[in-house]
C-alpha cells in the first residue's frame, strides 16, 4: 500500500512539474506506412532521472529534517535505550493522538453539518480535563499559570459555541496545542534507561574460590564471607577483603582517584571494582555485592537528589509570568469590548508559544550537538550550560590519560639507556597494563628491537623476573627490588622521593642481581587540556580540580594548566560536598569526571559531563557525554549553548510581539477572536521556523 502511494506521489510530481520538459524530449518519427511513431526511449530515461532526483531530494532534505539517527546511534553505543518512555511520556502521547482526532472531527462536522458540533461537547470536556486538574492545583497553590488561562479560555469557548458553533474547532485546536506542548516537553526530558547501580557489569558470572587447596568455580552471587577468592592479573576485583596470599599491583583510580597503581601484599585491603594489573592474589572476603565500597557509592548516588529534577523548562516559566496580567486584562476587557475581544485577549498567549518553541529548540539542538559528537541525554542540561560559572575537572582519567609516558631514564653501573629500556620492554612485552604500554611505546618510538621471552621465563609478583640472553632481568617497583634483595643507591632513592612528590613514579630495572637503573613514568596530560582551560577562561568562567590524588601532583597540574583552584586527597562523598559549597556561593557548576569516585559529584553538579569509555556509573550518571573520548568537544558544547540562548531569545520575540499586538488591537476594537487566532498562528509559525534553524543547518551541512 505504501509503495503504491509513493509511486503515485512520484508520478504526480513528474506530471505536474516536469511534464513540459519531458514532452519536449519526445521524438516524432514517420514510419514507412506514413504513420507517426513516437520515440519514447529518451522520455523514459528522463522520467527515470526525474524520479531519481525527487527521491534523492526527499532523502537528503525532507527525511533528514526528521532524522534522529546520529543521536540514536550514540545512545545505543552508550547502552542507553532512547525508546524507554516514562508514564508521563506515555500519557502525553495518548492525549496528543486523541486531541489530533478531535481537531479533524470537529472541523469536518463544521464543514458538513454544523448542528452536530454540540455532540462533541462531552469529548471536548474530557480533552480539557488536564487543563482543569492542573489549573485547580495551581490555584490551590495560589499560582496564576498558563494552565489557569487555558482552563478559563476552554470554559469560555464552550460557552461561546452556542453563539458561534465553529468556536468548537478553536477549542479543539487549543486542546491540540496543549497536548502537543506536553508531548514536546516530556520528549525533551531524559527518557534513557539508567543503570546507576550496575557497578558489576564487567564482573564474570563465576569466580574461582579456593576450597581445601583446590580452585573451584562458583557463581558470583554464591560468594560468602571469609571465602578465599583467587584473582589473576587483568581481572577486576569482585569483592572487598584482605589479601590472604600473594602480591599484586592494583589500579584503584576509578574508585579512589589515585593516579599510580597501588602495590599490595598479604594483610592489605583490596576493594571491588579495582583491577589487578600484575600479580596473583587470594583475597579473603569481607564484603560482597551491595556491602562493598563501590556499591556504597551507588547507594549514596541513588539517595542523592538529582539537580535537574527540579529544573523546569524555561518556556513554561516565561509563559507563566505572563499568565496573571493576561487574565487580569481579559477581566477588564469583558465589560468594555465584549466577549469576542475578551476571548482574543485570553488567546493572545504572550510567552505561551515558548512552551512549544522552548522544547522544540532543545530537541533540535540535541540533534545538532550529536552531530559534533556531544551526546546530551537530558534537554534541561543544555539550558544549564549557558549559566555555568565554574568548570570543575577530575584529575586522573579526565585531565590526564590512562597511559603515562616515559620521562627521564636514570642509569647506574655503566648501563646505557637503550639497553635498559630494551630489557624493560622485553620483560613487559606481554603485559597490558598502562605501565607496560608506556614502556613499550617509548621503545617503539626509539626504534628498539624487543626480543621474545618464553612463558617459562616469567615470574610475576610486584614486578617481573625474566631470563634474557643468559641474563636475569628484574623489572618492577622499589618494593619489588627490596624484596629481591637488590641494593638501591642513595642517589636513586633521592630521585624516587622527588618523583613521588611530583606525582611521577619509577620503574626499576636490575640485571644479574644488580640495579641497572630506573625509568621515570610521568602522567600524560591530555594534549587538548591547556587549550580547553584557556578557552574556558576566555569565556569568563573559573576552573578547578577536585581529585582523590595526592596534594603535590594535583597542585602541579593545576599550576601547569593555569587552573584557578585545586582540591586534593578528596573522598568521593567530599567531592560532592565541594560541589555543593560552590553552589551555595551562588555558582552554577559544570563537573567533568570519569570514575566511580566522581559519580556523586556528577549527580550533584548543575551540569555533569563524562567521556565515552569512562566507568559505566560515570557515563550513566552524567547528563552529557563527549563521544570522542577527549575534552575537545567542551568548546563545541559551550559555543552551541550560546547559539541556543540566541535561538531562545528569538523564540521569545516571536510570541511576545504578536501577543502585544492582539491585546492592543482588542482594546482598540480592531481584533476579535478569529483575528487573534490568525495572528497567534503567524507568530507560532515564525517561532517554529526559528526553532527548526539548527535542523536546517544540519541538512545544509
Amino acid at each position: 500500500m505504501l509503495s503504491t502511494i509513493q509511486s503515485r506521489v512520484n508520478q504526480v510530481l513528474v506530471d505536474r512539474v516536469y511534464a513540459p520538459k519531458r514532452a519536449s524530449h519526445i521524438t516524432i518519427l514517420v514510419g514507412k506506412n506514413g504513420n507517426h511513431v513516437v520515440d519514447t526511449a529518451s522520455s523514459t530515461g528522463l522520467v527515470k532521472r526525474v524520479i531519481s532526483r525527487i527521491q534523492a531530494f526527499k532523502q537528503e532534505k525532507i527525511n533528514s529534517l526528521f532524522d534522529n539517527n546520529e543521536r540514536f546511534k550514540q545512545m545505543q553505543e552508550m547502552s542507553l535505550d532512547e525508546e524507554v518512555l516514562s508514564e508521563e511520556q506515555q500519557l502525553a502521547e495518548q492525549m496528543f493522538k486523541f486531541s489530533s482526532a478531535m481537531v479533524l472531527a470537529t472541523a469536518a462536522v463544521v464543514l458538513l453539518y454544523p448542528p452536530l458540533i454540540f455532540l462533541f461537547i462531552p469529548p471536548m470536556i474530557f480533552l480539557q480535563i488536564p487543563f482543569f486538574k492542573e489549573a485547580y492545583q495551581d490555584l490551590r497553590e495560589r499560582k496564576i499559570s498558563t494552565t489557569v488561562v487555558d482552563a478559563t479560555l476552554a470554559v469560555s469557548s464552550l460557552g461561546y459555541t452556542i453563539i458561534s458553533p465553529p468556536i468548537m474547532v478553536m477549542g479543539a485546536m487549543a486542546g491540540w496545542v496543549y497536548s502537543f506542548t506536553q508531548k514536546l516537553v516530556t520528549s525533551s526530558k531524559d527518557g534513557t534507561r539508567k543503570k546507576l547501580t550496575n557497578l558489576f557489569g564487567q564482573q564474570p558470572k563465576h569466580v574461582w574460590v579456593l576450597q581445601d587447596g583446590i580452585e573451584v568455580s562458583v557463581p558470583f552471587e554464591a560468594v560468602q564471607m571469609d571465602d578465599l577468592v583467587v584473582i589473576e592479573a587483568g581481572q577486576m576485583v569482585p569483592v572487598d577483603g584482605q589479601i590472604y596470599e600473594g602480591m599484586a599491583s592494583i589500579d584503584q583510580h576509578m574508585l579512589t582517584g589515585e593516579a599510580q597503581p597501588a602495590e599490595k601484599g598479604i594483610g592489605e585491603a583490596v576493594f571491588a571494582a579495582t583491577v589487578v594489573l600484575a600479580g596473583r592474589i587470594v583475597v579473603q572476603v569481607e564484603k560482597t555485592g551491595a556491602e562493598t565500597a563501590a556499591a556504597q557509592v551507588g547507594q549514596i548516588l541513588s539517595e542523592t537528589s538529582n539537580f535537574t529534577s527540579g529544573v523546569q523548562l524555561r518556556g513554561k516559566e516565561i509563559a507563566d509570568r505572563a499568565a496573571g496580567p493576561t487574565l487580569l486584562l481579559s477581566i477588564l476587557a469583558l465589560p468594555l469590548v465584549g466577549p469576542s475581544r475578551t476571548l482574543a485577549i485570553l488567546f493572545s498567549g504572550i510567552g505561551y508559544n515558548m512552551k512549544i518553541l522552548g522544547p522544540l529548540s532543545v530537541m533540535n539542538y540535541l540533534q545538532l550537538t550529536s552531530q559534533v559528537g556531544v551526546l546530551i541525554k537530558d534537554g534541561r542540561a543544555l539550558e544549564q550550560v549557558s549559566k555555568v560559572d565554574v568548570v570543575v575537572f577530575d584529575k586522573t582519567g579526565t585531565l590526564t590519560q590512562e597511559v603515562p609516558h616515559v620521562g627521564r631514564i636514570f642509569t647506574v653501573a655503566g648501563c646505557d639507556e637503550q639497553r635498559l629500556l630494551a630489557y624493560a620492554a622485553a620483560a613487559e612485552y606481554r603485559q597490558t597494563h598502562p605501565i607496560a604500554k608506556a614502556i613499550l611505546q617509548e621503545a617503539e618510538t626509539r626504534g628498539l628491537s624487543v626480543p621474545d621471552i618464553s612463558d617459562a621465563a616469567y615470574e610475576i609478583g610486584y614486578g617481573i623476573k625474566v631470563r634474557l640472553e643468559e641474563e636475569l632481568v628484574w623489572v618492577g617497583s622499589y618494593r619489588f627490588m627490596q624484596m629481591e634483595a637488590i641494593s638501591i643507591p642513595d642517589e636513586i632513592t633521592a630521585i624516587q622521593q622527588s618523583n613521588h612528590e611530583a606525582g611521577n613514579s619509577l620503574v626499576y630495572v636490575a640485571i644479574n642481581e644488580q640495579l641497572a637503573g630506573a625509568i621515570e613514568l610521568v602522567p600524560t596530560v591530555r594534549p587538548e587540556a591547556k587549550r580547553i582551560v584557556e578557552y574556558i577562561h576566555q569565556a569568563g568562567l573559573e576552573t578547578a580540580i577536585i581529585s582523590g590524588d595526592h596534594e603535590q601532583p594535583t597542585r602541579s597540574l593545576a599550576s601547569s594548566l593555569g587552573i584557578d583552584y585545586h582540591f586534593a586527597e578528596t573522598l568521593p562523598e567530599n567531592k560532592a560536598d565541594l560541589i555543593e559549597q560552590l553552589q551555595a556561593e551562588g555558582k552554577t557548576v559544570c563537573f567533568v569526571g570519569d570514575g566511580i569516585n566522581d559519580s556523586i559529584a556528577l549527580q550533584k553538579a548543575n551540569v555533569s559531563v563524562s567521556l565515552r569509555g569512562a566507568s559505566t556509573i560515570a557515563t550513566d550518571t552524567a547528563q552529557i557525554i563527549l563521544m570522542d573520548q577527549t575534552l575537545n568537544q567542551l568548546e563545541a558544547l559551550f559555543e552551541l549553548s550560546k547559539q541556543f540562548e540566541s535561538n531562545m531569545y528569538t523564540n521569545l520575540m516571536s510570541t511576545v510581539v504578536p501577543g502585544v499586538i492582539i491585546i492592543g488591537g482588542a482594546f482598540i476594537g480592531w481584533i476579535g477572536y478569529g483575528a487573534s487566532i490568525a495572528l497567534f498562528s503567524v507568530g507560532l509559525a515564525a517561532g517554529v521556523t526559528n526553532a527548526m534553524r539548527p535542523r536546517f543547518r544540519m541538512i545544509e551541512g
